[in-house]
């Protein structure tokens, strides 16, 4: 395989693979082997697409979503109107920050961003699924957690002030009615979390570390792919 490093950069999600398994990295970000794709979540591309016009509708007004109006934790919290929003949440721009030594990029799309009344910016991600409860901030995923975090990062490269608190938007699909009738409800609820983005560039060098080397790290020991190849190859 050849070796494909001649952008510099690296995405949000790439960095999320380097955490779950530096093997799987490697061969996607220096040799150009992917792992086999999932099928796409279009309704919950949906559910995104359709919330980003909702809040737009208040960015534009500069008014809060009657969501946030609702949340005390948010008192007079509005949609930031940036002039770089489109490019900060277009998956091939995104929110960009170049590291100062080895010049290599970290980028990601956000899907929204509120401001304080202070200035302070918060980092907001919508999410969509189907549960019997409300999800609240013990039951975020890990990799949600520290998708929040690499967010704030980028935007605290950008010069702003990052509040600590993200929010995830949860539009939660309602399983309970008696029909489908052409209609899919949601039951809609915010959730905060307060993040630590102090990793987030130290993880960043050392998978910039790995895309330059000539190894190929060990697999991670629990890479269900990584374990598929090796059976399958036994």
């Amino acid at each position: 395989m050849t070796r494909n490093l001649k952008r510099k950069e690296l995405s949000r999600t790439k960095l999320e693979l380097f955490c779950n398994c530096a093997r799987c990295f490697y061969d996607d970000v220096a040799l150009g082997l992917k792992r086999p794709s999932s099928p796409p979540f279009t309704l919950n591309i949906a559910v995104d697409e359709l919330l980003k016009r909702e809040f737009d509708v208040h960015r534009a007004a500069g008014t809060p979503h009657p969501l946030c109006a609702a949340e005390p934790a948010l008192a007079g919290v509005v949609p930031f109107p940036h002039a770089e929003m489109d490019a900060w949440r277009f998956n091939f721009t995104g929110v960009r920050w170049q590291h100062p030594g080895n010049g290599w990029t970290l980028f990601g799309a956000v899907d929204d961003v509120w401001v304080q009344p202070d200035g302070a910016v918060m980092v907001v991600d919508y999410k969509a699924t189907s549960r019997a409860e409300a999800v609240s901030t013990a039951g975020l995923y890990d990799s949600y957690r520290r998708q929040a975090e690499v967010y704030q990062f980028l935007l605290a490269g950008q010069g702003l002030g990052v509040s600590d608190t993200a929010w995830f938007v949860y539009a939660n699909g309602d399983k309970t009615r008696a029909a489908f009738g052409g209609e899919l409800k949601f039951r809609m609820n915010l959730v905060p979390y307060v993040g630590d983005r102090s990793w987030v560039q130290g993880m960043f060098e050392q998978a910039v570390a790995c895309a330059e080397g000539t190894e190929r790290p060990p697999a991670a020991e629990a890479c269900e792919w990584c374990a598929y190849v090796e059976r399958r190859g036994a």
